[in-house]
Order: C-alpha cells, then structure tokens, then sequence
C-alpha cells in the first residue's frame, strides 16, 4: 500500500466550524488515513492511498461542501496568500458598506424612531446590508443545511433572518399587537449592527491571523524566483520550477543562491546565517557546498545544482515548519469534538430560552424571548474556540523557526515542556566538533608504513575523531593512503583493517582488552596528562601490538558553560554521556560545572541509561548529532539534533538546532511552556467567554436584577473573543 502526505491550502472557510466541516468530509472518502485542518492557517493536511485517491477527488469532494482546496500550483501558497489578500480586500469593503447603513439605521432607531413610515425606511436600510454585505452568510449556511450541517453562518443567518422577518411582519401588520395591547416594536438595527460586527470581527481577525504567519512568509521569502542558467554557453534567467539537477547556475554578488550544490567555478564568501545561524560569511572555493536561498557576499561562481525546488534544505525547511504549524496538539482533538457539536447545541439552546421565556411570560414577553433567543444564536460562537490552540501554536513554532529552532509537531512542541532531565553528547554537542590531533605517542619508532594504513583505515570511518587523525596526517606530504584488504567497525569501539594479510585495529580502550594489550607506565603516566586536560585518546595497533597513541582536543563551545547553566535554572537536571574514558570525561565536567556524566558509553549504554532515567519516571530529552546517537535519540521522550544547517539531522529528531549554539536549547524549553501556557489561557477564555456570555444572553439575569443583553451588544462581544483570542497568540511574538 503506497501512501503519501501532502498540505493543500484551503479556500472559502471562516470559522471552526468551517474547519470541522472540511475535515469531516475528507475523512470519509475512500482511501484516506488521516484528514487534519488547521483554521488559523487555511491548511488541510491529508495522508492517503494513492490508489484510492488523488489531490483532484479530494478536492471535488471539499467542494461538494461548498468550499475549495488548491491542488497542482507550484507555488500554490503564493496563490492562497493571493486569494487572502482579495478576500482581506473584499470583507473590508463589506465592513465599510455595512457601517455605512448601520450608523443612520442607529440614529433613525434611537432619535427617530416616531417619525411617520420609519419602520418601512428602516427596512429599506436593513436589505442592502442583508442582501449584498450579509449575503455569504446566508449562503453559506444555506450550502450547509443541504448538507445537514452547520457553521457560524447558521448563527449568524438565523439570528439576523428571525430578528428580520419579526421586524417586517411588525411593520406591516402592527395591529396584530395593538390589539393584544402590546407595542409592535422593529429590530431592523440588531439586524444590520449584528452583521456589520460580525463582519468587523472577521476583518481583525484576518488581520491578526495574518500575523500569525510572519515567520513562514520571512521563510518564503529566502527563496528567488529565477535562477541564471548558463546553457550552450550562454546566461539565461529561467523560473525557478524549470531548474533540473545538474543545471550550470551563475551566481552574481549580492544574490540569494537558487540551488543546493557544489562550486565548479569561482570562489566567494556567503553568508549562511539564515540557515545555519552562524553569523560570520563562510569562504567558498571549488568543490565547497552551498544551500539554497543563501546570499553570496563578494565574489561570482557557478554552482552545480544538486538539489532543486522542493529538495532543497531551505524547502525541506519550509516545509517542516509549515506541517508543524499545521499538526494538533492532543488537547485540540478535544477541542475539535466540542466544536463540532458547538453550533447544534447553541440552536438547541436559543429554542430553548425562548420557549422558557414564553412559558413563563406569556405573549407579554414575546419580544423578551425573540431577543434573548436572538442574542444566544449570537454571543455564542466557536471561532474563539477554534483559535485558541492553533494560533498559539503557529506563533509559538514559527518564533522559534526565527530563532533557528525547528519543531517537528506540536506534540513535540507539548512534551518539550515536561522534560526535566536532558542528556547531552560529547564530541559536537558540547564541544565545537572540530577536534585536532595535539600529540602523538609512539610505541616504537614512528613508521610511514605504518601511518599510511592508519590514514587509510580513518578515511574509511565517519567517527568525528578520525577526521582529525586524517587531517594531522594530511598535513605530512610523504603520507598516502594504503591500500586495504578489508574493513570493519567495531561499535562504540571503533575500526579494525586488514593490509597485507595482517589486522590492525584503531579505537578507544577498549580494544586493549579486545587484544589483550598491556601499557608501560612511562606511557600510561603521559596519557593520563593528556587525559586531564579533556583530550580524547585514539589507540592504534597491530594485532596484539600497540604501534601508536594520538590525543585528540575538540575544544568546548563559548556558549555551552551557560546553556547548562541556564537548563539548571529551569530546573532540569544536566548530564554528559561520552564513549570517551573516565579522566577526558571527569576534566570535561569540570570545565562545564554542574553537570553528570557517564564514561565509557557505548550507543547501548546511551540508550539504556535514557531507559533507566525514564524509569525513574523523568521525562528526558536526548541531545545529540542526529546520527551517531540514534539509538538513544529514539528512546527518549524528545529528541533533540544539533543540526548545522543538515537535512539528515531534521529527519531523525523531534527538534533540530540549526546553529551550534547550544543556549538555543534552553530557549526551546521556554518557548515550549510559553506556547503551552497560551493556548491554556486561550482555552480558559474561550471556554469561560461561553459559559458566562450564553446564560446571560439567555435572560439568567433578568429576574434579579432587569438585565437583558441587546443583540447588538452580543455580537460585539462575539467579535471581540475570536480577535482577543489571536491578540493574545501573538503576545508571543514578543
């Protein structure tokens, strides 16, 4: 079964409702796996069997339910931004023309109201709001009824049609009241004030909701539109989808880079930090790898494209960001249930006052009950429901995408919050991962013989260590690489050879046991020194003979004292698993104060001393290169790569750290529980807002104390919950 996932933008939905609607109907097609929306994107994140389903039946069933995806557009989220930005246009004019009859209709009401035929110049006011501002609503919720569903627009429809049609029948047949000795009142006004609020709400909402995709658009934006080809050599500027893999790109001073690729021409500096974090420009040369949407500083080049359009790094990104933005926390499944049973209850509830209102009242308090039924339809609205959690969570990821943090999902996003144990790699987390060769001891006498099978067995491993053996090896001319019979890894303890029918062996320590290798005590006294000062020691032989020693310093990063600093006043526990022997391991601790750690740690023992913590019942986050850690990195709760700019690293962690700067770490955590306590806070409001607004909508209060809630005030308040919501998301962004 072949399945795929991909993020359509969807078009036509204003409410959560909307959204529950969308997701509703895709769920039940044949074929799909998993439907998700998010509202405060416009985004519909879909998984299904391509041989049941395609983008374009997807799409015809969203629009059988009277809204629209975008399907095979190349740059289908300029396209929604586009159709954002006409519909931003359009709801404002709706807003201006709505006031435009609401402020006299207002006035006629409240100082007018005993001129002769004001009720019929009332109506002729009210219809153009109803019939040319207002009409989406009715629309809508008319698209919805023949589907036996419904939405905010079945609110807002059926309050403004009941007050409406009361009012007219009022105007035209006032005897029918007078005769029943009671005031034939019109609500022309609440007709027209509720739909120009409603509309006022969704127009700062938008406004807001726009905001809340700063970071995404900034991400968008790295990405040039054409790319300079040179072909039959000649330059031509071409759109960036025509770009092929192994396309020739010219690249002038002062441009963003189109293409992943390798220089094969020219040389440069460029400026990675919107990658990679890392603010000095980095020198290019031929041969040097450059990413997409990077700006070349100096010098021109010709860059081979490696990878294109959505294969690069910085697409990759995008992408990842955009999914998070999209996926659900576990608390928005709740949410999503309520919501979807939101607007059938609230109708249960309006028909519910108003025959309270009448059974209690009688004919007397007709008016009473129209209106609190009216304002109940209207006060209660799912949209401030809806917002509440995706919102906060696409300010909370796409800041810490600013920060170059990558989020996975949200539940990543939510678990990062509870983590109180972090466990750190060595070699690239804590330290630099650049380590240097800074002495050498030799058993015997240094031999070239000797040196030329160690160079080539090291450029066989992919251990950080071993890169520094080849280059202080490099560096003597005389030395070239052996050549080798066979080749072994040894995990966790390193790399064994075969050259001229004989073993050789390369390793930590524990390959003395493995060959039963003894060290003199001049020796042992020497790396003990080394050992002290935080180098890591790299032992080569042969057979059971130890030929030489190499102590290896890979220096500590300026920020990581102060990243596990600052963890341990948040109050997580800190420690340091390291392959590396006790002595390295205890002078590293040190210099980090602080900190635990654990020695002699094969990939098995990393991944068993996370198990233990968990355990223990902590909640621990693994730090580590994305590769050599995979084993722990899976079994701890959050996995954390420190990525440098790769895509492997984004691939196999929950979080990705862009930069080498390890205090990014403590910043995740913060950003975690920021983003975690807002859409609580979120939750609260929304919840309370609808628990308290509709009992009072209702008339609860007007036995004690003569309080009825206009309809107009109602969906004032309606528009401020949706638009307080975001308000209070965005908070983050500061």
């Amino acid at each position: 079964m072949k399945t795929k996932k991909q993020t359509f933008p969807v078009l036509g939905m204003h409410c959560a409702g909307c959204a529950n609607n969308v997701e509703r109907t895709v769920r039940k097609l044949d074929g799909t796996i998993e439907a998700s929306v998010n509202f405060a994107s416009n985004t519909l994140s879909v998984s299904y069997e391509t041989s049941k389903l395609t983008p374009q039946k997807i799409r015809a069933a969203v629009q059988a339910a009277g809204y629209d995806l975008i399907v095979g557009e190349e740059y289908a989220e300029e396209r929604q931004e586009e159709e954002q930005r006409k519909h931003y246009r359009r709801l404002k004019l709706r807003v201006i023309g709505a006031w435009m009859f609401a402020f006299p209709l207002l006035l006629l009401s409240m100082l007018f109201m005993h001129v002769p035929h004001s009720g019929e110049i009332q109506m002729v006011l009210a219809v153009p709001v109803l019939v040319c501002f207002g009409a989406p609503f009715y629309i809508g919720a008319w698209k919805q009824a023949r589907l036996g569903r419904s939405n905010m627009d079945t609110l807002v429809a059926l309050s403004t049609s009941i007050a409406f049609l009361f009012s007219v029948f009022n105007t035209f047949f006032p005897n029918f009241w007078y005769s029943r000795g009671l005031e034939p009142h019109v609500y022309y006004e609440a007709t027209v004030v509720i739909i120009a609020f409603v509309l006022t709400g969704k127009l700062m909402e938008e406004r807001a909701k726009g905001n809340t995709t700063v970071a995404i658009r900034k991400l968008m934006g790295l990405q040039p539109k054409v790319a300079r080809v040179l072909r039959d050599g000649k330059e031509q500027d071409i759109p960036l989808e025509q770009l092929k893999i192994d396309d020739l790109v010219s690249v002038r001073p002062g441009e963003r880079i189109p293409v992943d690729g390798s220089l094969v021409e020219g040389d440069s500096y460029v400026d990675e930090s919107m990658i990679s974090g890392e603010p000095i420009p980095v020198g290019k040369r031929i041969g040097s790898h450059v990413l997409a949407g990077t700006i070349n500083q100096k010098g021109s080049f010709v860059v081979r494209a490696e990878k294109v359009g959505g294969e690069t790094v910085l697409a990759r990104i995008i992408r990842m960001v955009q999914e998070a933005q999209g996926s659900k926390a576990p608390v928005q499944r709740i949410v999503d249930k309520v919501t979807g049973i939101f607007v059938p209850v609230v109708l249960g509830l309006s028909m519910l006052t108003f025959w309270v209102w009448m059974l209690f009242g009688g004919v007397g308090m007709l008016s009473h009950a129209l209106l609190s039924a009216v304002s109940v339809l209207v006060i209660a609205c799912p949209c401030a429901l809806g917002l509440a959690t995706p919102t906060a969570l696409m300010v909370g990821i796409g800041k810490a995408a600013d920060e170059h943090i990558l989020i996975k999902d949200a539940v990543a996003l939510e678990q990062m919050r509870k983590v109180n144990v972090v466990v750190l790699d060595k070699t690239g987390t804590l330290t630099e991962g650049h380590p240097t060769v800074v002495g050498w001891l030799w058993a015997h006498r240094e031999n070239e013989q000797d040196k030329a099978v160690l160079l080539a067995a090291e450029l066989k491993s992919e251990h950080p260590l071993a890169y520094a053996i080849v280059a202080a090896l490099q560096e003597e001319e005389r030395i070239v690489p052996a050549v080798l019979d066979g080749f072994q890894s040894i995990t966790g303890k390193g790399i064994k050879v075969f050259c001229r029918q004989t073993e050789y062996w390369v390793g930590s320590h524990k390959l003395l046991k493995d060959y039963d290798v003894t060290l003199t005590d001049a020796l042992g006294e020497e790396l003990a020194q080394y050992a002290s000062e935080g180098c890591s020691i790299v032992y080569f032989g042969r057979e059971n003979e130890l030929l030489a020693v190499a102590a290896i310093k890979d220096r500590i990063k300026e920020t990581s004292a102060e990243a596990v600093r600052e963890l341990r006043k948040q109050g997580i526990e800190v420690y340091m698993l390291t392959g590396d022997g006790e002595r390295t391991a205890s002078a590293v601790a040190a210099q980090l104060r602080d900190i635990r750690y654990e020695a002699d740690a094969l990939p098995d023992d990393k991944e068993e001393f996370v198990h233990q913590l968990q355990l223990q019942g902590k909640t621990v986050a693994m730090v580590g290169d994305g590769i050599n850690d995979s084993q722990a990195l899976a079994r701890a709760d959050v996995s954390v790569a420190m990525g440098k700019g790769t895509d492997i690293a984004m691939d196999v962690a929950m979080v990705t750290l862009m930069t080498s700067d390890l205090l990014l770490l403590p910043k995740a955590f913060s950003l975690s529980r920021q983003t975690v306590r807002l859409i609580h806070q979120n939750l609260f409001w929304a919840f309370i807002y609808n628990l308290i607004g509709i009992p009072v909508a209702a008339g609860l209060l007007y036995p004690v104390n003569g309080l009825l809630l206009n309809p107009m005030l109602a969906s004032a308040a309606m528009a401020f919950s949706s638009f307080s919501v975001v308000l209070n998301s965005l908070r983050l962004r500061n």
